[in-house]
């Protein structure tokens, strides 16, 4: 099927006059023209023009991209694991310079003062901070949410510290079971379970049972909870929830 210059603009979110301008460069030459003399593109066409945005996407300029893309080694598929090894890093260094500006933010809010070392130092995936205006909506009229504000607004960077080092502790025992294949509702599992809600009650409030299952129902629901536990270890997210249900039916 053959498509008009407008049809694929349109398709891959750029102008005509940039399709144009490949054109005249030697970069995307469509294929075929009409009767007039209109530009018709392929599906051939179609697959490099995506290669082509994925790799401005990532950087490269338009000459480098010509020499990548005509070079007769590669091949589509070579290309696209390129293309996935160059993101997967862009991802990575973006992921580790959004935690390093939370990390910022937080130590900002308590009036932290950082050393040059630390400013450049990534705190790590939790922030205790970054859905305050959502919690409060949510569960501001909680004794539990009033708690928590007042514990919290008392602590400095070393009792931030603290608790990062004893969830990271906690992170490596649970991401282990879980690899182990140790059942969610076997002993251990829920002995983990335990000391995760004792460390919500030790730091932040009264984490009761059911406050603790609503959490595990929450970290299914919410997308950026399951984010966070998946970042550790897929399928930690339902392993946790499981666990965290196994728990309270037997100790509640």
């Amino acid at each position: 099927m053959a498509h008009t210059v407008g049809q694929v603009a349109k398709l891959a979110g750029v102008t005509v006059r940039t399709l144009h301008h490949y054109d005249e460069i030697g970069l995307l030459t469509p294929s075929g023209r009409s009767g007039s003399g209109y530009r018709r593109y392929s599906e051939a066409d179609l697959e490099r023009l995506q290669l082509i945005r994925y790799y401005r996407e990532l950087g490269f300029p338009l000459d480098e991209i010509a020499v990548i893309l005509d070079d007769p080694a590669s091949g589509p598929g070579t290309h696209l694991r390129r293309q996935h090894e160059l993101l997967t890093v862009r991802i990575k260094r973006l992921q580790e310079m959004v935690s390093a500006i939370e990390f910022a933010m937080e130590a900002s809010k308590m009036n932290i003062q950082l050393t040059p070392q630390e400013r450049f130092e990534v705190f790590g995936g939790f922030d205790p901070d970054a859905y305050a205006q959502e919690a409060e909506q949510r569960w501001g009229g909680t004794e539990a949410y009033q708690e928590s504000t007042r514990r919290t607004s008392s602590y400095r960077k070393e009792d931030w510290q603290r608790f990062k080092a004893e969830a990271e502790d906690w992170g490596r025992r649970i991401v282990a079971l879980l690899t182990s294949g140790a059942p969610a509702d076997g002993p251990t599992a829920m002995e983990l379970a335990e000391e995760h809600r004792q460390q919500i009650s030790r730091w932040f409030y009264e984490c009761t049972y059911e406050i603790h299952t609503g959490l595990a129902d929450l970290y299914l629901a919410d997308e950026r909870f399951t984010a966070h536990y998946e970042a550790m270890a897929p399928g930690l997210t339902e392993y946790l929830a499981e666990a965290i249900h196994a728990n309270a039916i037997t100790r509640a």
